[in-house]
């Protein structure tokens, strides 16, 4: 089970991961913390995001006021995508953030759309769980522009970008061949952006606290797994070292790590000295990529990772590529073979190969990380490498090849549903008064009785839950004063209703009255109604 660490020392308003992340977030508590907020314009909040540095949180850490300007400069009418498809089988950050927090995602969705001038926007997701949690919040807060979820199959490639587009256009969830890039051409032709869910989010924050811009572009949600404790999502700064995350999060004498998710390669005990910071962690030949860190612990044996992720990507290849086909199956079959003492004494020398000639040849990234699974193996293990080739090895052996893939894969944090708001109770009409039956001299009709009147007949809400700690309020908008449908007022007791002057007659029985064309009153003139 998945766990969540809160930050030790960050600005309560300043985190993605908020102040209650184990809760579903509710659009009230969010417009509370500030959220929605128009103080911030969408050319400030551009100028915040260049200044503050802010990178792409979906693994190629592009910069993103760069990727705004590149799609609002293209003209037309632009098209922004929440992208939070999330394929890497070791983070889970997105699909809680949506879960979660999805009033943060809309939001900066929002203000994407306000600065790329877009007139449309979709939200991509392959979680069931989060779609219902995002329609929750766009009933709650409808957007300033038109907003669709679109549900895909969770797979390893179909959150590459062209992918995203490609599923959103009604085809399948597979990349295609770039150019053209979305920002070029992408939904319906128009100029796409498609950004990463936490990237969305930060861009929220920082148009909520532009004081905080530094510190929300240098934090980061991180996966964290491998230790005894089981998985920890958790959010840190920039700059703190591998090491010792590995050791607060239960991973004190890991061995190394499998970065990235499945991107950055595997990485020696050494290299936990490397601050989790992405220049530094490129400039040492890994990648921070989405924030997926898998530590190795002591009885962990790299050469049965490196076959686990090579398997997990060669069975979600697009089999669209025949290089990718053939390539990620042929390294997934030597790394297999060497963690099972079966390999040939040129399979080293095959890897080695693999991972300089494979790169670059496919339609997405699929193909790259396997080689770079394969490559780091070599550059970071040699030793153990050379040793499978000489005899089996036993925690390799202990370790099931056959379900390996399934070990790299770690749940997302359950997130309670907001109960739901009791609903107000309906008008209840007050009955209509009993007609006096005819009574003689001698007997007096007793006078009805005329009901108390119900609270109900003025649409009072039901009280909610006292524990408002822990009662999170349905994702529904609440009524505001002046829109709940109230019986029309009689002409005479409107106040601003013109008054006419009673017509004159003459008098008549009380048990006969003449009938008179009375003079139509005016409708009333409600001011101030919404």
């Amino acid at each position: 089970m998945t766990t969540i660490r809160l930050p030790t020392a960050a600005p309560p308003h300043g985190t993605v991961l908020g102040t209650a992340p184990g809760t579903a977030e509710s659009a009230e508590a969010y417009r509370a913390a500030g959220g929605y907020d128009t103080a911030t314009g969408p050319d400030e909040l551009l100028g915040h995001l260049t200044a503050s540095g802010l990178r792409g949180r979906g693994g190629a850490g592009f910069p993103a006021a760069v990727k705004l300007r590149s799609v609002r400069d293209r003209g037309g009418a632009p098209v922004v995508v929440a992208n939070g498809e999330e394929g890497e089988p070791g983070s889970v950050k997105d699909r809680w953030l949506l879960r979660a927090r999805p009033h943060l995602v809309l939001d900066g969705l929002a203000r994407a759309a306000a600065m790329t001038g877009a007139v449309r926007g979709f939200v991509y997701l392959a979680d069931p769980v989060a779609g219902d949690s995002v329609r929750r919040a766009l009933a709650a807060h409808p957007p300033p522009l038109p907003v669709e979820v679109v549900e895909t199959g969770h797979t390893y490639v179909a959150g590459e970008e062209t992918a995203v587009v490609r599923r959103i256009d009604g085809g399948p969830a597979l990349p295609t061949a770039k150019p053209p890039r979305p920002y070029e051409k992408g939904v319906g032709g128009a100029p796409t952006l498609v950004s990463n869910v936490e990237t969305l989010a930060r861009i929220a924050l920082t148009a909520t606290r532009p004081d905080l811009r530094r510190s929300i572009a240098r934090g980061t949600l991180v996966t964290l797994s491998g230790g005894p404790a089981g998985p920890v999502l958790t959010e840190v700064p920039y700059g703190v070292p591998l090491r010792a995350l590995a050791a607060r999060y239960g991973a004190p004498a890991a061995a190394g790590a499998l970065m990235g998710g499945l991107f950055g390669g595997l990485v020696d005990a050494r290299a936990l000295d490397l601050p989790l910071e992405p220049g530094a962690l490129a400039a040492a030949g890994t990648a921070l990529g989405c924030g997926a860190i898998r530590f190795l612990a002591p009885g962990d044996c790299p050469v049965t990772t490196a076959a686990d992720a090579a398997a997990h990507l060669a069975a979600e290849s697009a089999r669209q590529c025949g290089v990718c086909v053939s390539g990620t199956r042929a390294v997934g079959d030597a790394l297999y073979a060497l963690a099972a003492g079966a390999a040939g004494p040129d399979t080293a020398d095959r890897l080695h190969r693999w991972s300089q000639g494979l790169p670059g040849r496919g339609a997405c990234g699929l193909l790259d990380a396997a080689a770079g699974i394969a490559g780091s193996l070599l550059r970071s293990f040699p030793d153990l490498v050379r040793s499978h080739l000489a005899a089996p090895c036993p925690p390799c052996a202990a370790a099931a090849p056959a379900a390996g893939r399934n070990r790299l894969t770690v749940a997302v944090p359950q997130v309670p549903e907001p109960p739901a708001r009791p609903r107000p109770r309906p008008p209840t009409p007050a009955p209509a008064p009993a007609s006096a039956p005819a009574t003689s001299p001698a007997t007096t009709a007793p006078p009805t009785s005329a009901p108390a009147a119900s609270p109900a007949t003025t649409a009072v809400p039901l009280p909610t839950p006292a524990d408002a700690t822990t009662a999170v309020p349905a994702l529904t908008p609440a009524a505001k004063p002046g829109t709940t449908a109230l019986p029309a007022p009689a002409p005479a007791d409107c106040p601003t209703a013109t008054a006419l002057p009673a017509p004159a007659v003459s008098p008549v029985s009380a048990t006969t009255l003449p009938s008179r064309a009375a003079a139509p009153l005016p409708p009333p003139v409600l001011k101030g109604t919404p």
